[in-house]
C-alpha cells in the first residue's frame, strides 16, 4: 500500500492523532485494533517515527469521530482540553464530557478560523496570582479590587462581563446550552490562552455569576482546568477564592455599601424592593445581593434564608418593581460567541468555507446559522444606507 503524501510532518501529523484518540476517549490498543496495525505501531505513528498508510489514517479517523480532512488541514488546530477535564475527579459525568467537548470544537474552530483568515489573537492578561497561606476569602477580595483597578473599571458596576473578557483581556469566551448543572468551564492552554463556555441555558444573572467565578480561576488558578456546578465549588482553597473572587468583582464592597446608603435612605426595615434594586443595578441574583449583603454586615445573617422560608423574592415582585426590562434578566440566552461568529462570517463571504462547514464550526443548526447570516446582511445594508454619501 502506498504511503499518504501531504505537507504535514509525520510528527505533527502523529501529535494531531493523538491528540483525537485522547479527546475520544480511545485507548491505543483500540486505536490500533481498528486500523488493523499493532499497538508498538500506532505509538510509532503517534511519535511521528512512522508516517500512516492512507488506509490506516480513515480507519483511525473513523474510529476517532474526526475527518480526514480536518487531520491533514494545515490551517486546522488540534487542542486537548478534553483529555485535562477528563482527568478531574469529579468529571466522570456525561454532561460534564459533553460541555468539555464541545468548549474544546469552539476553541479549535476559532483558531483555525483565524488561521484562514490570517487574523492573530492579542492577549491583555494580567499576571497570574498565587493562592496564599490565610484566610483565602480575604486575599480573593484584595485581588478582585485590584484587577478591576488594573481594568480602569473603578467601584461601578459591570455592564457586560463576557465583553470585557472578550475584547478587553483576550479570552475566548463561548455561550451554548449545556447539561443544566453545569454552570461553566474554564481551561487554559499555552497555544490557545484562556478558555471559557458558559451554559446559556441559565439566567442572565447567573452566567454573570458563573463568569464571575471562571475569572478567579483566570486570576489565580489559570493553569487548572475548572468545572463550576451548583453547591459543588466551596470543597476547596481554589473554588472557595474563584467564588469569592468573582462576589467581589461583581459586587466591590465599597459600591455596593454606597449604593445600599442610597436605596435605603429614609427606610426603618430591609425589604424585598430594596433587594431587588440592587440586584438588578450590580447584574446579579436576589440570593447572591443578600449574601453579599450579610458578607459585608448590612443586614443580619440568615437574611437570604427568612426571605426563603417567607415566599422568597419572586419574578413576579421582580416585575413589579423594575416593570418589563425584568424580563431581560430571566431570559435564556442563545448561543453566543461573538468573535467566533465575526470569524465565520468574514470567511463565509470570503468563500473560505461553505455555509455546512460554519455550521459544523460553530456548533450550530443549518437554520441558525442562515438566520446568523441574515442578519449580517441586514446589519450592512443599514450601514450602507447610513454612510451613503450625497452627490
Amino acid at each position: 500500500m502506498t504511503k499518504l503524501t501531504h505537507e504535514l510532518s509525520p510528527a505533527e501529523l502523529g501529535k494531531r492523532l493523538k491528540v483525537a484518540r485522547e479527546t475520544a476517549n480511545v485507548t491505543q490498543d483500540a486505536g490500533a485494533k481498528a486500523a488493523g496495525i499493532a499497538r508498538t505501531t500506532l505509538v510509532a505513528i503517534e511519535k511521528g517515527q512512522r508516517s500512516a498508510r492512507i488506509d490506516e489514517l480513515q480507519a483511525l479517523s473513523r474510529c476517532y469521530g474526526v475527518s480526514v480532512n480536518s487531520l491533514l488541514r494545515r490551517e486546522s488546530v488540534h487542542v486537548d482540553l478534553v483529555p485535562r477535564f477528563r482527568s478531574l475527579a469529579e468529571t466522570g459525568d456525561a454532561g460534564i464530557e459533553q460541555a468539555a467537548r464541545m468548549l474544546n470544537d469552539l476553541v479549535r474552530a476559532e483558531v483555525e478560523l483565524e488561521n484562514i483568515l490570517g487574523v492573530q489573537r492579542t492577549h491583555n492578561y494580567p499576571p497570574e496570582k498565587s493562592i496564599l497561606p490565610g484566610d483565602v476569602r480575604t486575599q480573593a477580595e484584595h485581588d478582585a479590587q485590584n484587577f478591576r483597578n488594573w481594568l480602569g473599571l473603578g467601584e461601578g458596576p459591570v455592564q457586560n462581563l463576557f465583553a470585557l473578557m472578550e475584547l478587553q483581556l483576550g479570552v475566548r469566551v463561548y455561550s451554548r446550552k449545556l447539561d443544566p448543572k453545569v454552570s461553566g468551564l474554564f481551561a487554559y492552554d499555552d497555544a490557545v490562552g484562556a478558555c471559557i463556555l458558559i451554559n446559556a441555558s441559565h439566567r442572565k444573572d447567573r452566567r454573570t455569576q458563573t463568569g464571575g467565578h471562571e475569572l478567579g480561576h483566570f486570576t489565580a488558578t489559570r493553569r487548572q482546568p475548572n468545572v463550576y456546578q451548583d453547591e459543588m465549588y466551596e470543597n476547596s482553597r481554589e473554588e472557595r477564592y474563584a467564588s469569592e473572587f468573582g462576589r467581589a468583582f461583581l459586587t466591590p464592597a465599597r459600591a455596593v455599601m454606597e449604593k445600599f446608603k442610597e436605596l435605603t435612605t429614609g427606610s426603618s426595615h430591609l425589604t424585598r424592593r430594596h433587594i431587588i434594586l440592587l440586584a438588578h443595578f450590580f447584574g446579579v441574583s436576589r440570593q447572591a445581593m443578600v449574601m453579599r449583603l450579610e458578607k459585608l454586615g448590612l443586614t443580619k445573617k440568615g437574611t437570604w434564608d427568612w426571605f426563603k422560608d417567607n415566599g422568597g423574592i419572586t419574578d413576579e415582585q421582580v416585575r413589579q418593581v423594575l416593570g418589563p426590562a425584568a424580563y431581560d434578566m430571566s431570559s435564556i440566552d442563545r448561543a453566543q460567541s461573538s468573535r467566533l461568529f465575526l470569524l465565520a462570517i468574514d470567511a463565509w463571504k470570503k468563500d473560505l468555507i461553505s455555509e455546512g462547514q460554519m455550521s459544523e464550526m460553530l456548533k450550530l443548526g443549518r437554520a441558525q446559522v442562515r438566520e446568523l447570516l441574515d442578519e449580517a446582511a441586514t446589519e450592512e445594508d443599514e450601514a450602507d444606507d447610513l454612510f451613503k454619501l450625497p452627490h
